[in-house]
């Protein structure tokens, strides 16, 4: 049985790791919402770009347009950038897009590559032996475009090259503080076909009348691949935010679960103390009995 100095020692540490908890808490939580705002704000440029791409897709030959809206037959090397943290204390968030991205993946006959965004996904493909082409970790907080932009050329220029048939994204998708959902997405070749009225993400049709200048291939070339990069800055985005969630939840968890440790280490505490002084008592009783007798 442990003494009550260990007993002490025990509960002040365990105090202490409470704060922390609650410390990630507060912090997770201002993150998310400078994450949501950050992607809320991407949202018009996205949505306009969407309306040209579609209203180009309505077009005859739209496939010859630009070879990132070229349908491809799906014969060799497969691409998927998956996007995880670089910290840990997050729940199941890692292990929840991991397991996804392996199930989703797992009936593919073709080669599967991978991008790692995160150092905490890096090492778990590492760790199942998947072949890992490139790593992009401890991005910076809060995130701009500039410092993702180097992820989006470089699937762009691997699909140019013909490297890759096709590239996928593996996300979290941030729904609420307490719902994040795994998903996986095509990226390339850009899903745009004749008839479709708008964003499956949003819900504004494309009705709109465009003029181009100074001509719709020269615009093509300068808004798909930076469409494509958007694609990826909002994924992170929203990976982002449902991370700092899942640690925020984590993070309360783990302080309600102190503080229960914490109450019945102290009733174990105050158990042992009062069976000392009840202990004392008695042998002062022994004592004065026996001074009694004699």
């Amino acid at each position: 049985m442990p003494s009550t100095r260990e007993l002490r020692l025990r509960i002040r540490s365990i105090k202490n790791l409470a704060q922390v908890t609650k410390a990630l808490e507060t912090v997770s939580a201002s993150k998310v919402r400078r994450a949501v705002q950050a992607n809320k704000a991407t949202q018009p440029y996205s949505e306009k770009a969407w309306k040209v791409l579609v209203h180009l897709a309505r077009q005859p030959g739209h496939n010859s347009l630009h070879p990132l809206l070229a349908e491809r037959k799906l014969d060799g090397r497969v691409l998927v950038v998956m996007i995880s943290s670089d910290r840990g204390l997050a729940g199941s968030y890692n292990v929840n897009i991991l397991r996804e991205t392996l199930e989703y993946f797992r009936e593919f006959e073709y080669p599967i590559s991978y991008v790692a965004v995160g150092r905490k996904g890096r090492d778990l493909l590492i760790r199942r032996r998947k072949d890992v082409i490139a790593d992009f970790s401890n991005l910076p907080t809060p995130l701009a475009f500039n410092d993702v932009s180097a992820i989006g050329r470089l699937v762009v220029d691997d699909f140019l090259a013909d490297k890759f048939d096709a590239i996928y994204v593996a996300s979290t998708r941030f729904i609420n503080m307490v719902k994040q959902t795994p998903e996986i997405s095509q990226l390339l070749p850009l899903r745009v076909t004749y008839g479709e009225d708008h964003d499956p993400a949003t819900t504004h049709a494309t009705k709109s009348v465009f003029t181009y200048e100074p001509d719709q291939n020269e615009l093509l070339s300068e808004i798909v691949p930076r469409f494509t990069a958007l694609q990826i800055y909002q994924a992170i985005l929203s990976s982002q935010a449902s991370e700092h969630a899942a640690r925020m939840v984590a993070m309360r968890n783990a302080t309600d679960n102190v503080k229960d440790l914490v109450g019945s280490l102290q009733l174990e505490y105050n158990k042992l103390r009062q069976s000392m002084i009840t202990s004392d008592m008695l042998d002062i009783a022994g004592g004065a009995n026996a001074l009694a007798q004699d």
